[in-house]
């Protein structure tokens, strides 16, 4: 199955439709139906609740993993719990991305959105952080390094530059071989610096490739019953894997934010080890899939409202570490852990509910009309949508007159 998932987009093309003959004499022609009635708006197009579901629950263990993180020095099994969750949450939350930007073309409205829905974000995002760890740490003098992606913001540069090149990647005849190229490239290449992040941007990139390549019926594979119960036993061996390396593996190997020499080894072991953690990634996201519900649920609305989880986790995660949550007694206890864990997936629930994205849709989404110019495409079929309109519905075409009584 993964075998196919890398293969994706090598396929050949289907084959355009028969063209259909005309309608020989003895034929009697069809009606034409007015065009007040052929003429439709299009349908919207309706989401996948599966794609939802996987998104909403991406985006949780995203935070959860964020609050482990101070635990894992005190347990040996939290630690090995977060080897596992990070092997594929991220993957799994780019590849997706990269599935849901296959339609990207550089359009205007596409441009539009990218900039309103990734850019202003980023920006405003990383001005509120920076007056945020000013406040928090005590700090008035701290920089506004906008090059310089705060705490968990390396994702928004990220998707900004993956979508921004996806007309290069969907052009390419091999763009996964390419885009390891990169990703292996830049884990034995010290020199890459820390704007923009680029270190992650280009050791994630293969998945979200990987996700522009792949089409519905790769989905269909890992939502096999017999896909689940592979996952099952493939899922506890690597949780025992995880348990023998916690003490022989540091955790930067799956942040993917150093380089080889970085971590004190050869350039050839990084390039080595990247690839089976690429591999893990791989084999790990498709088994959180085949567990991912496809019907709707409770939580499948959540999953539009991941980005504002995303992005507004941050102040809640950075904030139990300045002030020293994991500081009280009650934290030491042995169900601690779990009740962390409980209010993390609790906060990153609340964080997606559409009352949270409507109070901030000002900041995360804005619509921004005055920025930008008017699409000379879409003003022309306003103008000729409006003699239509002014008909009243009759079906009448644009520029017919009435006859004079």
């Amino acid at each position: 199955m993964v075998r196919q998932m890398l293969h994706a987009g090598y396929e050949r093309a289907p084959l355009p439709p028969v063209r259909q003959e005309p309608p020989t004499s003895d034929t009697p022609p069809v009606a034409q139906k007015p065009p007040a009635q052929a003429e439709k708006k299009p349908v919207a197009k309706k989401r996948d609740p599966f794609f939802d579901n996987a998104k909403y629950l991406t985006i949780v263990l995203v935070g959860i993993g964020h609050a482990w993180d101070p635990l894992r020095d005190d347990s040996r099994t939290a630690e090995a719990l977060y080897f596992v969750m990070y092997t594929f949450h991220m993957p799994a939350f780019i590849i997706i991305s990269g599935y849901l930007s296959r339609s990207f073309e550089g359009k205007p409205n596409q441009v539009k959105r990218l900039i309103t829905g990734v850019v202003v974000p980023y920006l405003a995002i990383q001005f509120g952080y920076t007056y945020f760890m000013r406040w928090a740490n005590d700090d008035p003098d701290r920089e506004f390094h906008f090059q310089e992606p705060g705490f968990a913001l390396w994702f928004l540069v990220a998707l900004f530059l993956w979508r921004l090149t996806t007309p290069i990647w969907k052009s390419l005849r091999w763009p996964m071989p390419v885009a390891l190229g990169v990703a292996v490239a830049a884990s034995v290449t010290p020199s890459i610096g820390g704007d923009l992040n680029l270190m992650r941007v280009a050791q994630f990139l293969p998945f979200f490739v990987l996700g522009l390549q792949l089409r519905p019926h790769h989905f269909q594979l890992v939502k096999r019953k017999q896909m689940r119960y592979i996952a099952v036993p493939v899922t506890l061996l690597t949780c025992v894997f995880a348990y023998w390396a916690v003490p022989r593996m540091s955790k930067a190997w799956f942040l993917h934010d150093k380089a080889a020499a970085d971590m004190g080894v050869p350039s050839w072991v990084g390039a080595v080890m990247y690839l089976a953690i690429f591999g893990c990634g791989l084999v790990m996201t498709a088994c959180f899939l085949s567990w991912v519900p496809r019907r709707h649920m409770w939580f499948t609305a959540l999953g539009a409202g991941t980005l504002y989880a995303y992005l507004l986790h941050i102040f809640f995660i950075q904030g139990s570490r300045q002030f020293d949550w994991y500081e009280m007694d009650w934290v030491d206890h042995p169900l601690s852990r779990v009740a962390i864990t409980v209010l993390a997936g609790t906060m990153m629930t609340v964080l997606c509910t559409p009352w949270i994205t409507r109070l901030f849709r000002f900041v995360i989404e804005p619509k921004m009309e005055w920025f930008f110019k008017r699409d000379a495409a879409a003003m022309a079929r306003q103008r000729e949508s409006v003699p239509s309109q002014s008909q009243g519905g009759t079906g009448r075409r644009p520029g017919s007159h009435r006859r004079p009584k």
